[in-house]
């Protein structure tokens, strides 16, 4: 039997050491949200793929869809052979997401390069240099995408100089005491030092940031920038790619605001486990670039674009935005029952926005320091235990919750029992 050592080791000597990896175990096959290692280990999957795994790992009919296309063809470039199966992804995703208008969309490979790609479509509408983007928020790992984010280590540290006319405002966010009032204030000082309003392209945000420690955003904050935008000429762009197909309960967490954006970025969960990624938004505003000034050789991918039909018929079939919902509030009820326990009295905050649901691991619950160490050694002890974790936030004291929705609830259960002993077991240990 091959075991999890000796891959590491053929790992250690072949990977580039820059490919962080959190798990010790070698994955061989998973199902549903569960996981299973080269040794026959089973665990269960809070993790999913960095939420690329909504409708569950292996589902059927995403696995039939991919097999049915790659015996048909796997790739011609849609740029030089159309294909019908990209064009009914653009016509669902244009249906499904928020907005009283006419949208259009275009598909690419990784959720960076749908970001890149907004930046693009928005500069070149508008004609204008500037972006907009928020504390703790995440974009990607191109230059453009690292541009955009805010977190230094490892994602920036050693790749200066990045792109320019990039302008950072407080993410408002009561738990850290960052009000609304200080976003406007900075917004006041930007436009009378630095960049006119009538110099921004365009306000990158993620409506609940992931990498950034599931910092929900206040209803608030999302018409006041809103409202920014449409004065200014603005153009408002929701990186979905997280919070997308399912995750916050709705196809989109913007539908929770009741506001569309004028672009949304999506990815991850989009390809059920495929890469694919993409932009919908207003047609007038994607339409403004010129043919040839978009794409790529791989976007749009036919079995990957067949996968995402897959995803979308899983989702509507198996009522899985309501089922989202309810797993959220099972999560965040078990989460709240943990937090007011003495053994769990490091969980600081408790936040959820349907099925994306967290907790702040803190030292001290009136100062809210945050506790990395204490945060990475529950993360460890729960992989020893079975279940699979991962942790966000700029001092990685989150722990994330991005598990399948439709993993069953004794499972998901059996992960919240596991997570619950993981983080008494760490506390008694410090």
């Amino acid at each position: 039997m091959t075991t999890n050592t000796e891959i590491d080791t053929r790992r250690d000597n072949s990977v580039a050491r820059a490919i962080a990896y959190s798990s010790t175990f070698v994955a061989a096959r998973a199902e549903g949200g569960e996981v299973w290692d080269v040794e026959g280990s089973r665990y269960i999957d809070f993790c999913g793929g960095i939420g690329c795994q909504n409708v569950g790992h292996g589902h059927p009919k995403v696995v039939a869809a991919i097999q049915a296309q790659a015996e048909t063809f796997t790739h011609t470039c849609f740029q030089i052979s159309p294909y019908e199966n990209y064009v009914e992804l653009a016509e669902c995703l244009n249906a499904l997401a928020p907005g009283d208008f006419e949208k259009k969309s275009l598909f690419l490979s990784a959720g960076g390069e749908a970001v890149e790609n907004a930046v693009k479509i928005a500069r070149y509408h508008t004609g204008r240099p500037a972006l907009l983007t928020f504390t703790n928020g995440y974009h990607g790992r191109s230059y453009m995408g690292m541009a955009l984010s805010s977190r230094m280590v490892p994602f920036k540290t050693g790749f200066r100089p990045f792109p320019g006319e990039i302008y950072r405002m407080p993410f408002p966010d009561e738990y850290h005491g960052v009000t609304l009032d200080d976003t406007k204030r900075a917004l006041d000082t930007l436009f009378r030092s630095d960049a006119a309003p009538n110099d921004i392209a365009a306000a990158f945000f993620e409506p609940v940031q992931g990498e950034g420690g599931y910092n929900i955003a206040e209803p608030a904050f999302i018409e006041y920038l809103r409202g920014l935008c449409d004065e200014h000429g603005i153009v408002m762009v929701a990186d979905e790619i997280q919070t997308g197909f399912g995750r916050a309960g709705k196809m989109f967490a913007m539908e929770h605001y009741g506001i569309a954006p004028d672009l949304t970025c999506v990815g991850k969960s989009m390809g059920g486990g495929l890469p694919l990624s993409g932009i919908v938004g207003r047609a007038d505003i994607v339409d403004s670039v010129p043919p040839g000034g978009l794409g790529g050789t791989f976007g749009g991918n036919p079995v990957a674009c067949a996968a995402a039909l897959a995803v979308l018929d899983v989702i509507a079939g198996e009522n899985l935005l309501e089922r989202g919902l309810e797993l959220g509030a099972h999560i965040d009820k078990r989460f709240k029952a943990m937090a007011a326990k003495n053994s769990c009295s490091c969980i600081g905050d408790v936040r959820a926005l349907g099925c994306m649901n967290a907790i702040e691991i803190v030292a001290d619950r009136e100062t809210r320091e945050p506790a990395p160490e204490l945060t990475t050694e529950i993360a460890r002890i729960a992989i020893t235990k079975g279940l699979i974790l991962v942790t966000a936030g700029p001092a990685r004291n989150v722990i994330r919750v991005l598990v399948p929705l439709s993993t069953p609830a004794e499972i998901i259960d059996e992960g919240m029992d596991i997570l619950e002993a993981s983080i008494v077991e760490a506390v008694a240990g410090t």
